[in-house]
């Protein structure tokens, strides 16, 4: 994104340096697989895999450090980690980096609906950016001002513009990234990896059928190493995958033969079964939507007990669940505050949150998923998971108000 405005001193040229740095590493740091390999960090309990703290660290030390002190200046290695952390002085060039409306979000709606094909998320790229402008924002706690903050601006004539990019980011999740087959995919590599790093710290290499020089293997030894991250991507793990499908531990085999031959697991919508019988009419009112969400807690817990259950003796999960929010649009209680915010220019030159002045936005619900995988083979599985939807969503409704 490039931002166009009178240059002011050497200062604000730095700064828009900074940020078109920062905003093309943002992201140097994500692991392979991106978003799914944090997940197994999480389930590992690695703090140091963290694609925030790994960027932070590339741009400060090493190579890419060195690369922009040559660049940028002695400092501009610390100011643009600064920038990608959001820490330092805020100013609109943070906005650009993070912010419901930075380059990240812009280049990858436009890049992954290509790289698709879905005919979702269509945006008007360059009317947005005709009509985006930087104005000083007041900031306070509670009716108290504390200053202004510069950041970006639409006009009135992109609000419409506005909308079909908050509707368009919105429907990427469910059509592309929280796809049954996406997200069931990412499962299976999750807990493919997770089992790897589990045998190899049980000293159990052999069992992985990997050489005990490869990548993968020196990750399960020293996971919070960051070299050992760093030297991990797709292409290494894609690159194993016909080595671990012939691995004596059957978790690692079966799930490795699937991912390679595409013989996924099957989904059930737990939450779209749930909503059937709780919400009949389709009338989504909060206590409704509020009894649709404990119901789908308590189908997951049954599921984890019925999976305990059945789960093969070589440890093989019968069967995998999950669950997922995403907000189209973040309200100042749970973003950065103006600065992540898209502000919406009146034609009473007034500035608006674009949720307050959309009723488009603000109507937008939060996207939810709760869903189950199991081997589409197994179909008296399928049979006790449909039971257990049945039973706990016939509960709940018992409890609906009159």
């Amino acid at each position: 994104m490039q931002i166009v405005r009178r240059q002011r001193g050497n200062r604000l040229k730095d700064r828009e340096i900074y940020a078109l740095a920062a905003a093309l590493l943002y992201d140097v740091g994500h692991g392979p697989f991106s978003q799914a390999f944090e997940e197994v960090s999480k389930r590992l309990g690695l703090e140091a895999v963290n694609h925030e703290l790994i960027s932070e660290k590339l741009i400060r030390e090493g190579e890419i450090a060195e690369t922009l002190k040559t660049i940028a200046g002695v400092d501009a290695a610390d100011k643009i980690a600064d920038m990608v952390t959001g820490t330092g002085t805020k100013t609109v060039h943070n906005a650009v980096v993070s912010s419901q409306f930075d380059a990240d979000r812009l280049d990858y709606m436009r890049r992954d609906r290509m790289m698709t094909g879905s005919r979702h998320s269509s945006i008007d790229f360059d009317w947005l950016l005709e009509n985006l402008e930087i104005d000083d924002i007041t900031t306070g706690v509670d009716d108290e001002s504390t200053g202004t903050v510069p950041t970006f601006v639409i006009g009135p004539k992109a609000i419409h513009a506005a909308e079909a990019y908050i509707l368009g980011l919105f429907q990427l999740y469910p059509t592309v990234y929280y796809h049954k087959t996406t997200r069931g995919v990412e499962k299976l590599f999750i807990e493919l990896l997770v089992r790897l790093v589990q045998l190899v710290r049980d000293d159990k290499h052999a069992a992985v059928n990997l050489p005990s020089s490869h990548p993968l293997i020196r990750f399960g030894e020293d996971p919070n190493n960051m070299d050992a991250v760093l030297a991990l991507d797709d292409t290494v793990v894609l690159g194993a995958l016909s080595q671990l499908s012939e691995s004596s531990d059957k978790l690692i085999s079966n799930f490795t033969r699937r991912l390679l031959d595409r013989n996924l697991l099957k989904c059930v919508d737990i939450r779209s079964r749930a909503t059937h019988i709780i919400d009949r009419k389709n009338e989504q009112s909060p206590a409704l939507i509020k009894m649709i969400d404990a119901c789908c807690e308590l189908v997951l817990a049954k599921l984890r007990e019925l999976n305990t259950k059945l789960m093969q003796p070589c440890g093989v999960s019968v069967i995998l669940t999950d669950k997922a929010e995403r907000s189209a649009y973040k309200t100042d209680e749970n973003s950065r505050g103006p600065i992540e915010r898209i502000n919406v220019k009146t034609e009473g030159k007034e500035l608006l949150d674009l949720r307050e002045r959309s009723k488009i936005v603000a109507s937008i619900d939060e996207f939810k998923l709760c869903r189950a995988y199991f081997d589409r083979d197994k179909p008296d599985i399928k049979d006790m998971i449909d039971n257990i939807i049945e039973e706990e969503a016939k509960k709940c409704r018992k409890q609906e108000p009159d």
